[in-house]
């Protein structure tokens, strides 16, 4: 691999994923007159959504189309998604509203897709040099990039913008939240993301199935199991629950049906009412290991701690990836990874919906690292509270106009 220094127009925003948010960073960023690059690790806009391309929002598009993303749709005579109350899937996100965008004359010539960020670092300076002073604020950030072929790069900015979120990075199987041994042997074996039952059908039909998670990705894929299950003879799902007394994270009169429904299906296969779902609730996952063409797991707290499967589908969660910015000054929250200030916010908020969740303001979103902030669903860490609208706020809030 080589490495070529490229010279930067000062004053440039790296925007880290071309996901919703970052594409609002980069409308921001024209808007008020800034240079700006966005990086992405895919190759086309939207990478992180496309692989939940076939599952449903809750919220509808008149929550997910930002006013400024709207103003610069009509004047570019765009049309606009619609009707407002609908719930897009992740493909009609992209197709309706990411790619159209992406190809707008403002932002079409300021993306580098394929582009993946290894570091980010100040020019000159390690992570413990000029705490808290104005001479690390007058270094540039030092990016290093990696495309498709292998090859290294680096840029500099002034200020970086991470907008990555979190779907890349999914969280252990194991217990305690760190993986199980032969976990890592097999991760080629366990899927991490809802599967599509539809092109992706046959590979799951016919076997038994370990689900292992409670939330709301492990809620859809088994509502999809659900209703797939009656055209998949022999297909068995079980479905590992941590909690001995889950609440599904429901919503008391949640205004959002779609959210609602999944804790409803939730409930009535963990009541045991459709053949084929077994749902056991109260265990954790000890060991995995390899058991000829199946995969043997052992269950602690099981009736039967030692379960054959066929396929592991391991939704427990995703977590922010923090090695990016390891050099930088970030100060995080120690128990949901995210920013310190926007995390003291979330945890001393007592609203447990995620629509009366407002934007705080850029003093929570800051860090001791001048200039270089986390958006978007990353900033929230582990908690899963975000939505998009919250993210296109704090964009405001960072870059005005």
């Amino acid at each position: 691999m080589t490495e070529r220094e490229r010279d930067e127009a000062p004053g440039r925003i790296a925007i880290l994923g071309a996901g919703p948010v970052g594409l609002e960073a980069a409308l921001a960023a024209s808007d008020a007159g800034r240079p700006f690059t966005v990086f992405e690790a895919a190759p086309q806009v939207g990478g992180n959504v496309r692989r939940w391309g076939h599952v449903r929002l809750f919220t509808p598009w008149s929550m997910n189309v930002s006013e400024r993303m709207a103003r610069h749709l009509k004047a570019a005579g765009e049309p606009l998604p619609e009707p407002d109350d609908y719930c897009p899937t992740g493909t009609e996100l992209v197709n309706d509203l990411l790619e159209p965008l992406a190809k707008l004359p403002e932002l079409a010539a300021n993306f580098e897709y394929g582009t993946r960020v290894l570091g980010i670092g100040r020019q000159g300076l390690l992570k413990h040099e000029e705490i808290g002073s104005e001479g690390r604020a007058s270094r540039l950030f030092r990016i290093v990039l990696q495309d498709q072929a292998n090859r290294t790069t680096t840029q500099t900015a002034s200020m970086v913008l991470d907008c990555t979120g979190t779907y890349a990075t999914p969280n252990a199987t194991g217990d305690a939240g760190i993986a199980a041994p032969g976990e890592a042997e097999l991760c080629e074996r366990i899927v991490r993301w809802i599967p599509d039952l539809g092109d992706g059908a046959p590979s799951w039909a016919g076997q038994t199935i370990l689900v292992v998670g409670a939330g709301k990705s492990a809620q859809a894929a088994a509502q999809d199991f659900a209703a797939w299950l009656p055209s998949a003879p022999g297909t068995q799902v079980l479905w590992a629950v941590r909690s001995s007394r889950p609440d599904w994270g429901e919503v008391a009169d949640d205004p959002l049906p779609g959210r609602q429904a999944l804790a409803d299906s939730a409930k009535e296969l963990a009541a045991g009412r459709l053949p084929g779902i077994t749902v056991t609730t109260g265990v954790v996952v000890d060991a995995f290991e390899p058991a000829g063409d199946r995969i043997a797991v052992w269950l602690r707290g099981a009736r039967e701690p030692r379960v054959l499967v066929d396929r592991v589908l391991s939704l427990t969660g995703y977590a922010p990836d923090a090695s990016l910015y390891r050099q930088l000054q970030v100060h995080e929250c120690y128990a949901t990874a995210a920013p310190m200030g926007l995390s003291a916010q979330l945890l001393g908020d007592a609203a447990g919906n995620c629509l009366d969740q407002p934007s705080n303001g850029v003093e929570v979103l800051v860090n001791p690292e001048p200039n270089f902030l986390i958006l978007g669903a990353k900033s929230y860490g582990r908690n899963s509270q975000f939505l998009m609208r919250i993210g296109y706020q704090q964009v405001t809030d960072v870059v005005g106009t």
